[in-house]
């Protein structure tokens, strides 16, 4: 298995990159800076590097120039990364000898194509130094044999030896003269040369002033580079951090979403809760409506205990209407005793009730306090938000449910206490009327 290196100083393109290399089945080495690249190729060889041009502490350009001027390592295939690519990019990336640059972010299968092919292209072949072209020697040697050429052509001493011309002259002031007109001769020639080669170096001065001026606008482009080279660094630093509270974020996410569960299935048992203290309530209506009835057949006896007072006056049919009033009054203390039955069982079910209600409001408050935990730290996930919010609207919703429930609690409660009441002013008239009933037999 081909092992790739990849050197990113940030972490989500390293992470992309390690799981788009594995999935296509390489086995990958990560490192965040220069350093940690150099000395993971210091102990352990890799068959392709894959390496960020803009780094904290040495460039892309740097490690592949190390690479490249390490004999160990100068066959290893080198690829850059660049968010941006243009012409200066890749000017520089050929100067270092990189295989290729590839723009971030990754397009589709881009990067597995790339380092595929260059595993499958193999190690570089590395030319020894002596077969290395050196750039610039070609023309210094061609200017130094010109000029060396030059100069012994325009240094060339005269012959002092006689030649065949020079030993057919008739001797003395012809040989001189002759003599003076072939260094005339010369002269001029090197005159002519002197001027070649000064109309040359005028050339050349124009040439380097020329290439002065390019030298300064690429100065120039260079600090302006160095100053974009700044500020895509402090981007970069800002982004990373970014990155880094968004990776945080996101490791809080499945705690959050079982919260989330947590709350949900909380909010079922309410629902449920809350179903139970419905059929409570429907209870407690059926029971006010027995009380209703029970009201009713109370004041039946107390008109049929007024007619019991106008019969006891007539005087004749005391002793039949007594029995009747015992009869009644009999059955006044069955129901006044079936009643306080009742009312204590009522009381017992509104105490349970009332405890419930309490687990309820001991419940909800559980709820809200995990509510506003579940909130405060979900305030950077809006699809948290809504369904918090929805746990809250039904959390509330219960709570209204509770409070009306105990409000009919609390009003059956009272309404139980005044038909006690009657019930005993009922029991406390009956045994009047009974006791003058008693007082009017003695007397008679």
């Amino acid at each position: 298995m081909s092992k790739i290196l990849v050197v990113d100083d940030s972490i989500a393109v390293r992470k992309v990159a390690e799981r788009l290399l594995m999935e296509a089945g390489f086995e990958v080495v990560l490192a965040a800076n220069g350093e940690e690249a150099l000395a993971h190729l210091a102990k352990d060889g890799v068959d392709v590097i894959v390496c960020d041009v803009i780094m904290p502490d040495k460039s892309g350009y740097e490690i592949c120039t190390y690479v490249r001027d390490h004999p160990q390592l100068a066959a290893i295939p080198v690829l850059l990364m660049s968010g941006i690519v243009n012409d200066e990019v890749i000017q520089q990336a050929q100067s270092c000898q990189a295989d290729g640059v590839l723009k971030k972010p990754f397009q589709g299968t881009c990067l597995q194509d790339k380092v595929r092919e260059l595993v499958e292209m193999g190690p570089r072949k590395v030319l020894p130094p002596s077969a290395e072209p050196e750039v610039g020697s070609t023309q210094s040697t061609d200017e130094s044999s010109e000029e060396k050429s030059s100069f012994q052509d325009s240094d060339v001493p005269v012959s002092v030896l006689p030649s065949e011309a020079d030993r057919q002259l008739p001797p003395d002031g012809m040989r001189e003269k002759s003599r003076d007109e072939h260094e005339l001769a010369v002269l001029a020639d090197r005159l002519k040369e002197v001027e070649a080669l000064l109309c040359a170096e005028r050339a050349r001065a124009e040439g380097l002033a020329d290439r002065v001026s390019e030298l300064e606008r690429d100065v120039r482009a260079a600090q302006e580079a160095e100053r974009l080279l700044e500020e895509e660094r402090r981007r970069a630093n800002v982004l990373q951090s970014k990155v880094d509270d968004l990776e945080r974020e996101l490791s809080r996410i499945p705690q959050l979403e079982t919260l989330l569960r947590e709350a949900q299935e909380s909010a079922a048992t309410a629902r449920r809760e809350a179903a139970a203290l419905k059929r409570a309530e429907e209870t407690i209506a059926q029971l006010e409506a027995a009380l209703h009835t029970e009201q009713a057949s109370a004041a039946q006896l107390v008109q049929q205990m007024t007619e019991l007072e106008q019969e006891v006056a007539r005087g004749k049919s005391a002793e039949s209407m007594l029995a009747r009033e015992r009869e009644q009054v009999a059955d006044l203390e069955r129901k006044n005793h079936e009643a306080e039955a009742a009312l204590l069982a009522m009381k017992t079910k509104l105490t349970e009730v009332e405890s419930e209600l309490e687990a309820e409001r001991r419940k909800t408050e559980d709820y809200e306090r995990r509510l506003a935990d579940l909130e405060a730290r979900a305030t950077k996930t809006q699809g948290l938000k809504v369904l918090l919010s929805a746990e809250r609207e039904r959390s509330a919703e219960i709570a209204q449910k509770l409070a009306e429930t105990e409000w009919v609690a609390m009003n059956t409660t009272r309404r139980l206490e005044e038909i006690g009441a009657k019930l005993r002013d009922i029991a406390s008239m009956a045994l009047e009327l009974s006791k003058g009933i008693g007082e009017r037999e003695s007397a008679k």
